[in-house]
């Protein structure tokens, strides 16, 4: 998953040497595209791995608002588990606000995405917080795919 503004992006390779090597090559496409009509108007990144569960591949990725152009939110979505181009289910609003000092520290209006994992039935979300701080958000993972599930917003 790459690139982004306005969309999210997936390639697939077989062998991560076919990149170190030149045999393949990861190209971005930007251009001119409708923004979404979303909270998510311009997605902007996916920091962290899909994340996969038995419902799909659990994905966070940051977006700005056309409303609040100069904060970074973080959304979430499902992807099919067999086939990731495929979104089963993606958040009416953001799960992460920057609206804590250390999210406006030294950056103001920034969070985004590191990394993601579940431990025990927890999912802990590592974002970076105003571009200085490493934060760390979590609940149980089941809940968040029950809301997330019951929301069914497919693009």
């Amino acid at each position: 998953m790459h690139s982004i503004s306005p969309r999210i992006q997936i390639d697939y390779i077989d062998d991560i040497n076919e990149l170190r090597h030149g045999l393949k090559v990861i190209k971005s496409e930007f251009g001119a595209r409708v923004p979404r009509a979303e909270w998510d108007t311009w997605p902007r990144g996916v920091g962290a791995p899909p994340v996969k569960t038995d419902d799909g591949w659990l994905v966070f990725y940051h977006a700005t608002d056309k409303h609040e152009p100069h904060k970074y939110k973080l959304g979430v979505m499902l992807l099919d588990l067999q086939n990731p181009e495929k979104i089963l289910a993606r958040a009416t609003q953001p799960v992460l606000t920057p609206d804590i000092w250390y999210e406006n520290d030294s950056k103001p209006g920034v969070v985004y995405v590191c990394g993601a994992v579940i431990v025990d039935g927890n999912l802990y979300v590592y974002y970076g917080g105003g571009d200085r701080h490493v934060c760390v958000a979590h609940m149980p993972v089941q809940k968040l795919l029950n809301w997330l599930k019951s929301r069914k917003v497919a693009e």
